[in-house]
């Protein structure tokens, strides 16, 4: 196994024939057996990597170069609005100063400090963010779509949990930030893998557009309390949380990956938790 076929399993998985620009891979290698896969492995990770006797490091969320690719894959929110009913104007208007934002802060990072330390250490690296995101999606979109548009919010959260191990592993819960579980559940649509949630003019922009019921995996509170005083009354955003969520998207590659015969070590918030497990 080597660093460019992990990558390409993900693709495959996700339906992907190009690597997003918020994934890649920092420093490539071959020959890898063992290999630990956690959400958040940066340099002090890759030291640990080495102590343990791992071949490579596969982390979730972007570093390196994959940080100042990162507001490409905001544009993917775009696409799901539009497929959702959205107008497309209107949708391009709910990501683009969010995307412009993200581009300038993420160029002040230093992206280069993990992978340096990996080539130091010859330690390979690469991340894979969108790829796992859209495993977990199709996922979670899969489990909504069992529901029927009669059914309740609750229905829906309580069908998230009993689907999914992650969340019942979680210490965090499933839970509905606007509206209320006792409303009609109508259209479902799960916003996910587009690099982060939407926030409100993405929230906003779907509702307005006839979904009555909005997934998202995590959202700032302020956001939540916008959308609730706008459309609470009526509306329901249901947040699945961040890491179990994650993980949802995380365990089916890590699955193939055991399939194809690697030994493969999971840390770092990858629910449910058996770290140090082989």
């Amino acid at each position: 196994m080597n660093t460019r076929r992990l990558m390409e399993i993900a693709l495959d998985l996700a339906g992907l024939s190009e690597i997003p620009g918020d994934s890649a891979v920092h420093h490539a290698g071959q020959g890898i057996r063992r290999l630990l896969v956690g959400i958040d492995l940066r340099a002090p990770e890759l030291a640990l990597a080495r102590s343990l006797g791992v071949d490579a490091v596969l982390t979730h969320h972007p570093v390196g170069v994959a940080t100042l690719g990162f507001h490409t894959v905001l544009q993917r929110h775009v696409d799901q609005m539009i497929a959702a009913g959205v107008p497309e104007e209107a949708a391009r208007a709910a990501i683009d100063e969010t995307a412009a934002a993200r581009r300038v802060l993420d160029s002040m990072t230093n992206y280069d400090h993990d992978p340096s330390i990996a080539r130091l250490l010859d330690m390979p690296y690469l991340n894979i963010h969108t790829p796992l995101d859209e495993i977990g999606r199709r996922r979670l979109a899969a489990a909504a779509e069992c529901m029927s548009p009669r059914d309740a919010v609750g229905d829906l959260v309580r069908r998230f949990v009993e689907t999914f191990e992650e969340f019942r592993a979680a210490a965090t819960r499933v839970e509905v930030l606007v509206g209320k579980e006792t409303h009609r559940l109508g259209r479902v649509v799960v916003s996910h893998a587009a690099g982060t949630n939407g926030g409100y003019s993405v929230g906003k922009a779907y509702f307005e557009s006839g979904v009555d019921t909005l997934v998202y995996i995590h959202c700032r509170p302020e956001d939540a309390r916008r959308l609730e005083a706008e459309f609470g009354e009526t509306k329901a955003l249901v947040v699945t949380g961040h890491i179990a969520s994650d993980s949802v998207g995380i365990n089916p590659y890590v699955d193939r990956l055991r399939d194809e015969g690697l030994d493969v070590t999971t840390a770092s918030g990858v629910l449910p938790d058996r770290a140090g497990t082989r």
